[in-house]
């Protein structure tokens, strides 16, 4: 038995150095064969979502969907929201033909969230990172409430040929805050108001805004969509309550004027006249005093989320504009 007992395991020995013989010399083999390299990438080629780095070293993730040869259309997002925010606008170009790109500003979404650089020179810094990893030539820019301050921002420090026109949906320009220069702006108060209500709940804040003014539900006959709230929600929870509560300060102080009256190329201004949010007539109506080529349009009776809850009607309008 002792016999049979070391055969077997100096069989099983063998077999064991056998194997592992064979594998080193398959490593070698391996290791001395020439690497192959990938090809190198054209922009042609870049995925259709990812992510870009900032040289601060910041994530900043995009959806790119469509004919990489085609005019593309670059969607900025509202506070606290993100690049999902504009599916029906990304879908509708998309089946159009166009190239549609969007984001999620840092501290947002699925990008990095920051505790610094939460303002908006970073912000339009982070767009032009994008649009130069991207080679956005002659694109439209689309920027709703605090991305319309991002478009703005960007676009008058943007190099030649990287916009042929602007889009500013509800947009905060030229400035939301009270100051002896803007009268009939909104006080400090409101602002520290939504700073201490992100603080002390965002979860519930989150649930409150799009329940009432952002959509207009709080009117009197509103079909409210528990859809829309619930998407809004997601997105605001996706995002870094730092970077949240930086850009209530980015969206409500910074001056836009002089962006505004830097800008050389065709902006449609869209605005409803029942926003809550962003009132038209501290908005709006005073951006498209400074802006050199620009055309307002006002929507009786719609709020703040327009292009969420009258997509069939900002769309066209959008549309319309790109084609002219």
């Amino acid at each position: 038995m002792n016999a049979l007992h070391n055969a077997s395991r100096r069989s099983a020995l063998t077999a064991g150095i056998t194997v592992a013989t064979a594998a080193l010399t398959a490593g070698a083999s391996a290791e001395a064969a020439p690497k192959k390299t990938q090809p190198a990438r054209s922009p042609l080629d870049r995925a259709e979502s990812g992510f870009v780095t900032t040289k601060d070293g910041v994530q900043i993730y995009y959806k790119d969907w469509g004919p990489k040869t085609a005019q593309p259309i670059v969607f900025h997002h509202g506070w606290p929201l993100s690049a999902d925010d504009w599916d029906a606008q990304m879908m509708f170009f998309l089946l159009k033909g166009y190239r549609v790109i969007a984001h999620d500003r840092r501290g947002h979404g699925r990008s990095t969230q920051t505790h610094t650089g939460n303002e908006m020179d970073t912000y339009a810094a982070d767009v032009a990172a994008l649009t130069e990893y991207l080679d956005l030539k002659n694109a439209f820019h689309v920027g709703h409430s605090t991305g319309g301050g991002e478009v703005v921002h960007y676009v008058a420090r943007a190099k030649p040929g990287r916009v042929a026109k602007a889009v500013l949906i509800g947009a905060v320009p030229p400035i939301m805050l009270k100051t002896p220069a803007n009268p009939g702006g909104l006080p400090m108060e409101v602002f520290d108001g939504f700073r201490a209500a992100l603080v002390a709940n965002r979860a519930q804040f989150f649930r409150d805004i799009p329940s009432g003014p952002f959509f207009g539900f709080n009117r009197p006959g509103a079909k409210v969509s528990q859809g829309l709230i619930d998407n809004w929600w997601r997105q605001g929870m996706m995002g870094g309550v730092k970077a949240h509560y930086d850009c209530i300060k980015a969206f409500s102080e910074t001056d836009f004027t002089e962006d505004l009256k830097a800008i050389n190329v065709p902006v449609l201004i869209m605005h409803g006249d029942d926003d809550q949010i962003v009132p038209i007539a501290d908005s709006a109506q005073l951006a498209i005093k400074l802006v050199k080529k620009g055309t307002l349009k006002v929507y009786p009776g719609l709020p703040h989320g327009m292009a969420t809850t009258h997509p069939d009607i900002i769309n066209a309008d959008l549309l319309a504009f790109f084609q002219a």
